[in-house]
């Protein structure tokens, strides 16, 4: 889709204890997910943008809206890394939280240091990984999750992430196999099946996306992500009602996604309502005043209006 990755792609926080190599790994692998670099939508858009409506994807809407608590929750984990300035995870866990507000350098200082202190600490590589990707250093980003998985080749997290790079660099088989391995260690993996289903658009093998989509759903059903990615593929299959209940979903969940308005604008104009089509795409506009989606659109219905006529008529 557009600039913004909606797939949720998780910053990982964990809280792990080494207290031997089995149990160390074991409970890297339970650890909660804490922080979001998605909307971080990292979530994860990674939404694939079809047909001749395509648009270069990128990496993350970070959540800067309230950095009051943001800074107040660092200042918290500083205090906690004061008393424990030997535990890894406590450095992961404040690097994630100054990567959710943009403070990359501090981000990868954080990772860096807990990559120090335990270099096979996946979650950590992952992170920085993470981080890399979102200041555009893919083939570092690449190189993390690699020794993420080296660290702990059953990693989830790191497979999904690898999976995410591996998709927009075009390398579909890789990304699927990494996805399918994600899903055999962990089924209910929502941000699995979400990604797998990218996958699958980008392949234009919209079917199998839209079985995915539904599963990630129905595992976690308040996040808008799945609801935007499936309204695409329920596009690009002609079934237009069905994809603005999605983007309506979506925008339950997120009302300033500037891409859910623009998709929005073009089921509505597909199913031949091109006035709130116009209003979609304008609300589109108003987030994001270079969404492709929503300018071409917006132009399209206007001139068509300006013709007396239209594409999409009842």
């Amino acid at each position: 889709m557009d600039r913004a990755m909606t797939e949720f792609e998780d910053m990982i926080g964990k809280s792990t204890s080494p207290t031997g190599s089995e149990a160390t790994s074991s409970a890297r692998r339970r650890g909660a997910h804490l922080l979001m670099l998605a909307a971080i939508g990292l979530s994860l858009s990674a939404c694939e943008t079809m047909n001749r409506m395509s648009a270069v994807q990128s990496v993350a809407v970070l959540d800067t809206s309230d950095t009051e608590t943001a800074r107040a929750n660092i200042a918290s984990l500083s205090e906690v890394i004061e008393r424990n300035p030997d535990d890894p995870t406590a450095y992961n866990t404040r690097g994630a939280a100054y990567a959710r507000i943009g403070a990359f350098r501090e981000a990868m200082a954080d990772f860096e240091r807990a990559i120090e202190l335990d270099p096979r600490y996946a979650p950590a590589h992952t992170n920085r990984g993470l981080a890399n990707r979102q200041i555009g250093e893919e083939q570092s980003a690449l190189t993390d999750f690699n020794r993420a998985l080296a660290a702990d080749e059953d990693y989830v997290p790191a497979l999904i992430a690898r999976a995410n790079l591996l998709r927009v660099q075009g390398q579909s088989d890789r990304a699927l196999a990494d996805l399918d391995r994600a899903l055999r260690l962990n089924p209910e993996s929502a941000q699995a099946l979400h990604s797998r289903g990218l996958v699958y658009q980008r392949l234009n093998d919209h079917r199998e996306a839209v079985l995915d989509f539904d599963a990630a759903i129905a595992r976690n059903p308040y996040v808008a992500a799945p609801y935007n990615a499936r309204g695409q593929s329920l596009v690009a299959r002609g079934e237009y009602e069905k994809a603005i209940e999605d983007f309506n979903a979506s925008l339950n969940v997120s009302n300033n996604n500037a891409d859910a308005w623009a998709w929005r604008g073009v089921a509505l104009e597909r199913s031949g309502d091109a006035q709130e089509a116009q209003t979609s795409y304008q609300r589109a506009i108003g987030i994001d005043s270079s969404n492709s989606v929503a300018n071409e659109g917006l132009e399209r219905v206007r001139r068509q209006a300006s013709a007396g006529g239209g594409l999409f008529r009842r």
